[in-house]
């Protein structure tokens, strides 16, 4: 039961899910039109108005011209095909100095209206701990690729990408706990616990897809159900330390992103297997067979993210499908929770 007099407090919660869910898509979409090296300055108040003429196009194009990736990729570049890479870095950012203001705005309003008990001021403190962290996060990740290598670390990357779910992970279990205050069905047995496991799995599938993602490793062995001809190719061992095979080798990297995928929907059969034969809450039931759906649909993604060289449509649904997912584990550990 939704607690009375909150309904303010939980739209402005959900309303902050869904900015971070829409950076989240926007970021795939930069990363896949390469885009986020277009702005090489990090500047919190200038860099929030955008170019408005011809003139003020040419000071970001000039210093885009010093970048590597200007003069090792993209020295063919006109200022027109500049435009179109910096609006998505550009929208990217702004973003995300949007999502900043959308949580610091209410949250003052509702401190001086004396609508936060001091549990959810901690709770909103840690929100805005997380969400500035992503940020810098955000531009640590874009440095690493303005010096020689015109490429962003794929570690970093990850890193980006995952404190962005962090964000939105913490912000929708708090908004979860204010729209249910009611006690759930004890849920006994090993179903939660495998819920964690599932939880865990798929947080560790989210950094190699954007391990996959930043290395481009999937361009490469676009076949399915085998890589290539083979189901394990001599090149996911081709480097010569393990943990360069596991975190730099393209084939290695998409080796195991695809065997992670094949646990993460085992995992959730068999928590389907398992629920099926309680007792549980209709909330509780339709939280499992929300993870089969959303498992089933992120898996067939996947297969045509790969066979198709990874287009940006494909790119974005596959990430999106990843966030749903996502969402639909900590939906299902909040129903099932003690």
């Amino acid at each position: 039961m939704e607690n009375k007099g909150q309904k303010g407090i939980i739209l402005w919660l959900l309303t902050g899910c869904f900015l971070v869910y829409l950076m989240v898509v926007i970021g795939g979409i930069t990363r896949l039109t390469h885009s986020g090296l277009s702005m090489v300055e990090w500047n919190m108040i200038i860099g929030s108005f955008p170019p408005m003429n011809d003139a003020d196009w040419q000071e970001p194009f000039q210093k885009y011209q010093q970048t590597p990736e200007y003069q090792i990729l993209n020295t063919h570049f006109t200022l027109e095909e500049f435009k179109s890479i910096y609006w998505w870095e550009y929208i990217h950012r702004f973003l995300g100095r949007f999502i900043g203001v959308v949580f610091l705005l209410p949250f003052l309003w509702f401190l001086l209206r004396k609508r936060l008990d001091p549990p959810l001021i901690r709770k909103c403190l840690v929100m805005f701990l997380l969400g500035g962290f992503q940020g810098i996060l955000g531009w640590y990740m874009v440095k690493s690729g303005l010096v020689k290598d015109p490429h962003v670390s794929h570690l970093r990357l990850a890193a980006h990408l995952i404190s962005a779910f962090a964000v939105f992970g913490y912000t929708f279990w708090v908004a979860m706990g204010l729209m249910n205050n009611t006690r759930p069905n004890p849920v006994r047995g090993s179903l939660r616990k495998w819920g964690l496991v599932l939880f865990t799995v798929v947080i560790v599938q989210i950094l190699y897809g954007a391990f996959t993602a930043g290395l481009g490793a999937g361009k490469f062995y676009n076949t399915f159900p085998k890589m290539g001809t083979e189901w394990i190719p001599d090149t996911i061992s081709s480097y010569d330390g393990f943990w360069q095979n596991v975190l730099e080798n393209k084939a290695g990297v998409q080796f195991i992103h695809r065997y992670i995928a094949y646990a993460v929907v085992l995992l959730v059969f068999l928590i389907w297997d398992k629920a099926r034969k309680m007792q549980l809450s209709a909330s509780q039931s339709s939280s499992v067979n929300l993870l089969v759906v959303i498992v089933l649909i992120q898996f067939l993604l996947g297969i045509f993210t790969l066979v198709w060289s990874v287009p940006v449509v494909m790119g974005v649904l596959h990430q999106t499908g990843a966030f749903f997912l996502f969402a639909s584990c900590l939906l299902f550990l909040h129903r099932t929770r003690a």
